[in-house]
Protein backbone atom coordinates (compact mmCIF):
# COMPACT_ATOMS: atom_id res chain seq x y z
CA UNK A 1 0.00 0.00 0.00
CA UNK A 2 1.38 3.53 -0.62
CA UNK A 3 2.03 5.49 1.71
CA UNK A 4 0.34 8.71 2.30
CA UNK A 5 1.47 12.46 3.09
CA UNK A 6 -0.39 15.78 4.20
CA UNK A 7 1.40 19.00 3.48
CA UNK A 8 0.31 22.33 4.63
CA UNK A 9 0.75 25.23 2.37
CA UNK A 10 1.96 22.61 -0.22
CA UNK A 11 0.89 24.56 -3.41
CA UNK A 12 3.95 27.51 -3.54
CA UNK A 13 7.62 28.22 -3.21
CA UNK A 14 9.35 25.27 -0.05
CA UNK A 15 5.83 23.58 0.02
CA UNK A 16 5.03 22.67 -3.36
CA UNK A 17 8.93 21.57 -3.68
CA UNK A 18 8.05 19.14 -0.60
CA UNK A 19 5.14 17.94 -1.91
CA UNK A 20 6.34 17.16 -5.85
CA UNK A 21 9.71 15.17 -3.55
CA UNK A 22 7.46 13.14 -1.96
CA UNK A 23 6.03 11.95 -4.80
CA UNK A 24 8.58 11.29 -6.57
CA UNK A 25 9.24 9.44 -3.52
CA UNK A 26 6.44 7.26 -3.79
CA UNK A 27 3.72 9.13 -1.45
CA UNK A 28 0.37 9.81 -2.27
CA UNK A 29 -0.27 13.52 -1.67
CA UNK A 30 -3.07 15.70 -0.35
CA UNK A 31 -2.51 18.80 -0.64
CA UNK A 32 -3.10 21.69 1.72
CA UNK A 33 -3.85 25.38 0.65
CA UNK A 34 -5.76 28.91 2.08
CA UNK A 35 -5.44 31.37 -0.70
CA UNK A 36 -3.39 29.36 -3.87
CA UNK A 37 -6.27 27.70 -4.97
CA UNK A 38 -5.02 27.90 -8.59
CA UNK A 39 -1.30 27.00 -7.52
CA UNK A 40 -2.68 23.67 -5.73
CA UNK A 41 -4.55 22.69 -8.55
CA UNK A 42 -1.15 23.19 -10.78
CA UNK A 43 1.26 21.28 -8.28
CA UNK A 44 -1.66 18.86 -7.74
CA UNK A 45 -1.61 17.89 -11.62
CA UNK A 46 2.11 17.86 -11.20
CA UNK A 47 1.62 15.07 -8.85
CA UNK A 48 -1.05 12.94 -10.67
CA UNK A 49 1.84 13.23 -13.62
CA UNK A 50 4.67 11.48 -11.81
CA UNK A 51 1.98 8.52 -11.04
CA UNK A 52 0.99 9.09 -7.58
CA UNK A 53 -2.36 10.30 -6.63
CA UNK A 54 -3.18 13.88 -5.31
CA UNK A 55 -5.83 15.68 -3.59
CA UNK A 56 -6.16 19.82 -2.38
CA UNK A 57 -8.15 20.91 0.40
CA UNK A 58 -8.58 24.26 1.57
CA UNK A 59 -8.39 25.33 5.10
CA UNK A 60 -7.32 28.31 7.50
CA UNK A 61 -5.57 26.51 9.81
CA UNK A 62 -5.88 28.97 12.64
CA UNK A 63 -9.17 27.60 13.48
CA UNK A 64 -9.97 24.31 14.78
CA UNK A 65 -13.45 23.58 12.64
CA UNK A 66 -11.27 24.08 9.22
CA UNK A 67 -8.47 22.19 10.92
CA UNK A 68 -10.57 19.04 11.62
CA UNK A 69 -12.08 19.67 7.65
CA UNK A 70 -8.63 18.66 6.76
CA UNK A 71 -7.94 15.79 8.27
CA UNK A 72 -11.29 14.83 7.39
CA UNK A 73 -10.50 14.84 3.59
CA UNK A 74 -7.10 12.82 4.28
CA UNK A 75 -9.73 10.24 5.64
CA UNK A 76 -12.04 10.32 3.21
CA UNK A 77 -9.45 10.32 0.24
CA UNK A 78 -6.79 7.88 1.72
CA UNK A 79 -8.05 6.09 4.72
CA UNK A 80 -4.74 6.55 6.39
CA UNK A 81 -2.32 9.20 7.26
CA UNK A 82 1.59 8.46 7.18
CA UNK A 83 3.62 11.82 7.01
CA UNK A 84 2.39 15.38 8.39
CA UNK A 85 4.29 18.00 7.10
CA UNK A 86 3.22 21.72 8.78
CA UNK A 87 4.63 23.72 6.32
CA UNK A 88 2.24 26.41 5.93
CA UNK A 89 3.45 30.17 7.71
CA UNK A 90 2.91 33.41 8.05
CA UNK A 91 6.14 35.96 7.87
CA UNK A 92 5.28 39.13 8.97
CA UNK A 93 8.02 42.11 9.25
CA UNK A 94 8.21 44.44 12.07
CA UNK A 95 9.31 46.27 14.95
CA UNK A 96 8.58 44.21 18.50
CA UNK A 97 7.29 47.54 20.09
CA UNK A 98 4.95 47.77 17.11
CA UNK A 99 2.94 44.56 16.97
CA UNK A 100 -0.50 45.01 18.13
CA UNK A 101 -2.56 42.24 19.87
CA UNK A 102 -4.56 41.43 16.36
CA UNK A 103 -1.26 41.00 14.42
CA UNK A 104 0.71 38.85 17.54
CA UNK A 105 -2.37 36.38 17.50
CA UNK A 106 -2.95 35.77 14.14
CA UNK A 107 0.67 35.03 13.46
CA UNK A 108 0.56 32.84 16.23
CA UNK A 109 -2.48 31.12 15.34
CA UNK A 110 -0.77 30.33 11.84
CA UNK A 111 2.12 29.61 12.66
CA UNK A 112 2.18 27.40 16.09
CA UNK A 113 -1.82 27.00 17.23
CA UNK A 114 -2.41 25.57 13.36
CA UNK A 115 -0.10 22.84 13.74
CA UNK A 116 -0.72 22.13 17.21
CA UNK A 117 -4.62 21.52 16.44
CA UNK A 118 -3.74 19.61 13.06
CA UNK A 119 -1.11 16.97 14.87
CA UNK A 120 -4.25 16.73 17.67
CA UNK A 121 -6.60 15.94 14.76
CA UNK A 122 -4.53 13.61 12.74
CA UNK A 123 -3.18 12.14 16.01
CA UNK A 124 -5.32 8.78 15.46
CA UNK A 125 -4.74 8.66 12.08
CA UNK A 126 -0.97 9.00 12.58
CA UNK A 127 -0.59 6.14 15.49
CA UNK A 128 -2.41 3.65 13.12
CA UNK A 129 0.12 4.45 10.56
CA UNK A 130 3.09 4.34 12.93
CA UNK A 131 4.11 7.53 10.89
CA UNK A 132 5.94 10.95 11.43
CA UNK A 133 5.43 14.30 11.55
CA UNK A 134 7.89 17.06 9.95
CA UNK A 135 7.67 20.66 11.54
CA UNK A 136 9.17 23.12 9.24
CA UNK A 137 10.23 26.01 11.86
CA UNK A 138 13.54 28.28 10.41
CA UNK A 139 16.60 29.63 12.20
CA UNK A 140 14.67 32.19 13.72
CA UNK A 141 13.49 29.58 16.15
CA UNK A 142 17.20 29.86 17.79
CA UNK A 143 18.54 33.33 17.02
CA UNK A 144 16.95 36.45 18.09
CA UNK A 145 15.35 38.09 14.81
CA UNK A 146 14.78 41.61 15.48
CA UNK A 147 13.24 42.33 12.32
CA UNK A 148 10.78 39.44 12.64
CA UNK A 149 9.91 39.30 16.21
CA UNK A 150 6.34 37.62 16.52
CA UNK A 151 7.74 35.36 13.76
CA UNK A 152 10.58 34.31 15.42
CA UNK A 153 8.84 33.78 18.94
CA UNK A 154 6.12 31.23 17.07
CA UNK A 155 8.89 29.27 15.51
CA UNK A 156 10.50 28.85 18.98
CA UNK A 157 7.20 27.98 20.71
CA UNK A 158 6.93 25.27 17.74
CA UNK A 159 10.37 24.04 18.27
CA UNK A 160 9.32 23.44 21.62
CA UNK A 161 6.21 21.62 20.60
CA UNK A 162 7.85 19.41 18.48
CA UNK A 163 9.84 18.22 21.58
CA UNK A 164 6.74 17.94 23.71
CA UNK A 165 4.91 16.13 20.93
CA UNK A 166 8.02 13.90 20.41
CA UNK A 167 7.24 12.37 24.33
CA UNK A 168 3.61 12.43 24.05
CA UNK A 169 3.25 10.92 20.71
CA UNK A 170 6.13 7.84 21.47
CA UNK A 171 5.90 5.17 20.80
CA UNK A 172 4.09 5.41 17.51
CA UNK A 173 4.55 8.15 16.15
CA UNK A 174 7.80 10.29 15.61
CA UNK A 175 7.91 14.18 15.59
CA UNK A 176 11.26 16.36 14.07
CA UNK A 177 11.63 19.79 12.72
CA UNK A 178 13.67 20.84 10.47
CA UNK A 179 15.01 24.35 10.34
CA UNK A 180 16.31 25.57 6.43
CA UNK A 181 18.20 28.58 5.74
CA UNK A 182 19.00 30.19 2.16
CA UNK A 183 17.17 27.35 0.26
CA UNK A 184 14.46 29.76 -1.20
CA UNK A 185 15.49 32.85 -1.35
CA UNK A 186 12.14 35.50 -0.64
CA UNK A 187 10.77 37.50 -3.30
CA UNK A 188 12.84 41.05 -2.36
CA UNK A 189 16.47 38.74 -2.32
CA UNK A 190 18.48 40.76 -4.76
CA UNK A 191 22.09 39.98 -5.75
CA UNK A 192 24.12 41.80 -2.95
CA UNK A 193 21.75 39.69 -0.30
CA UNK A 194 22.76 36.91 -2.20
CA UNK A 195 26.83 37.65 -2.35
CA UNK A 196 26.31 38.50 1.13
CA UNK A 197 24.83 35.19 2.27
CA UNK A 198 27.25 32.80 0.04
CA UNK A 199 29.98 34.81 1.63
CA UNK A 200 28.77 34.12 5.29
CA UNK A 201 28.18 30.06 4.12
CA UNK A 202 31.06 27.51 5.02
CA UNK A 203 30.08 24.94 2.52
CA UNK A 204 30.39 27.76 -0.06
CA UNK A 205 27.23 27.69 -2.07
CA UNK A 206 23.49 28.68 -0.89
CA UNK A 207 21.17 25.77 -0.99
CA UNK A 208 18.21 24.55 -2.87
CA UNK A 209 14.66 23.12 -2.11
CA UNK A 210 15.82 19.94 -3.02
CA UNK A 211 18.36 19.75 0.41
CA UNK A 212 14.91 19.85 2.74
CA UNK A 213 13.27 17.48 0.60
CA UNK A 214 16.09 15.04 1.14
CA UNK A 215 16.12 16.11 4.60
CA UNK A 216 11.99 15.45 5.07
CA UNK A 217 12.79 12.05 3.93
CA UNK A 218 15.46 10.83 5.52
CA UNK A 219 13.80 11.94 8.64
CA UNK A 220 10.57 10.18 7.30
CA UNK A 221 12.57 6.65 7.05
CA UNK A 222 14.66 7.21 10.49
CA UNK A 223 12.97 5.66 13.01
CA UNK A 224 15.48 5.91 15.84
CA UNK A 225 15.63 9.63 15.62
CA UNK A 226 12.37 11.43 17.08
CA UNK A 227 12.45 15.23 19.26
CA UNK A 228 15.20 16.45 17.22
CA UNK A 229 15.54 19.61 14.96
CA UNK A 230 17.86 19.49 11.95
CA UNK A 231 18.89 22.72 10.55
CA UNK A 232 20.07 22.66 6.56
CA UNK A 233 21.68 26.17 5.88
CA UNK A 234 24.87 25.24 4.78
CA UNK A 235 26.63 26.06 8.37
CA UNK A 236 24.99 29.60 7.85
CA UNK A 237 23.73 30.09 11.37
CA UNK A 238 27.29 29.29 12.77
CA UNK A 239 28.00 33.15 11.70
CA UNK A 240 25.14 34.21 13.88
CA UNK A 241 21.67 35.71 12.90
CA UNK A 242 21.45 36.65 9.06
CA UNK A 243 18.76 39.08 7.15
CA UNK A 244 16.22 38.33 10.31
CA UNK A 245 18.88 39.79 12.87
Amino acid sequence: MRKVALVTGGAVRLGRAVTLGLAEAGYDLMVHYHSSEGPAMQTAREVEALGRRACTVRADLSGGAEVGRVVDAVSEAYGRLDLLVNGAASFEQADLLDVDEEAWDRVMATNLKGPFLLVRAAASLLRESRGSIVNMVDLSAFQPWVRYPHHGVSKAGLMHLTRVLARVMAPHVRVNAIAPGAVLPPDDFDEDDRKRELARTPVGHLGSPDDVVRTVLFLAASPFITGEAVVVDGGRSLDGPSRGG
